[in-house]
């Protein structure tokens, strides 16, 4: 099983991202750990040097999995559903701008908040026809690169536009990419699914990547999601890539990292 945990290149507002502040700092942190991968949470692309992170990362025997994109709907609000169409081209202009930086660490691209929520006055299935138009878009300039993006069905309480492996699997069907898959969470999965095991085994071969926290969306062994089965289930799809760490820094960004690993290590997968 290979573990790595969310770090974001920037400050940032949301939650759920353990690390944040100074970056090689934290790489080597996380490096020290025992993590084999960071994933990392970048707004903007033109916001960082690509040199500069690759450099770092390496330096810490660390690679990339996958690159979150979240922070574009929550410190700008850019979405693919808004009903400003300047919005949603800046959005998909934004996603697209993280392909070379995905082709070069050869990460999969998070699809989380940007999707965005149904604003007034818009009906859902408007919203929907606009989330399928943005994702072919994405897709089809990401394939030449060989970058994959992955839409994480998030629960109720956030956004809604996609909660479920079955939604997602629907929305696949309608985008029709190869290079489109899903990234399963299981604190969203928590509240959503009626069981994570068979939403998992349903998404099977386009899981692309996979998000860990605990039901009280602490550090896993910290509630009571049943993490041994679910990832003996994950692996059983074949399911090769990365377990990736998404969770509130509590009762702090190193305890619940070193807490995790150890919790995560000790499962019978």
């Amino acid at each position: 099983m290979k573990l790595s945990i969310v770090l974001s290149t920037h400050a940032a507002q949301f939650q759920a991202v353990a690390f944040k502040g100074d970056f090689e700092t934290n790489v080597a942190k996380i490096a020290d750990y025992g993590y084999e991968g960071v994933e990392l949470a970048i707004r903007d692309p033109k916001l960082v040097n690509p040199d500069e992170l690759e450099a770092v990362v390496q330096r810490h025997g660390l690679v990339v999995p996958a690159i979150g994109t979240g922070q574009a709907w929550g410190e700008e609000r850019l979405s693919f559903t808004s009903s400003d169409p300047a919005v949603r081209r800046a959005a998909i202009e934004r996603i697209k701008s993280h392909i070379p930086l995905a082709a070069r660490f050869k990460a999969v691209v998070i699809l989380g908040l940007i999707r965005g929520i149904t604003p007034a006055g818009q009906t859902h299935e408007q919203s929907m026809a606009f989330l399928v138009e943005a994702l072919q878009e994405c897709s089809a300039a990401a394939a030449p690169y060989g970058v994959r993006y992955a839409l994480e069905p998030l629960n109720r309480y956030e956004t809604d536009l996609i909660h479920t492996v079955a939604d997602g699997l629907d929305l696949i069907e309608r985008v029709g990419a190869d290079n489109f898959g899903l990234l399963l969470d299981t604190f969203h999965m928590n509240i959503e699914e009626p069981s994570i095991e068979e939403s998992i085994r349903a998404c099977g071969e386009r899981i692309f990547h996979f998000h860990v926290a605990d039901s009280n969306r602490w550090h896993p062994g910290a509630g009571h999601i049943d993490f041994n089965s679910i990832l003996t289930t994950l692996f059983a799809t074949g399911y090769t890539g990365f377990v990736s760490g998404e969770f509130m820094p509590k009762p702090d960004a190193d305890t619940g990292a070193k807490r995790a690993i150890e919790y995560l290590r000790q499962c019978q997968v």
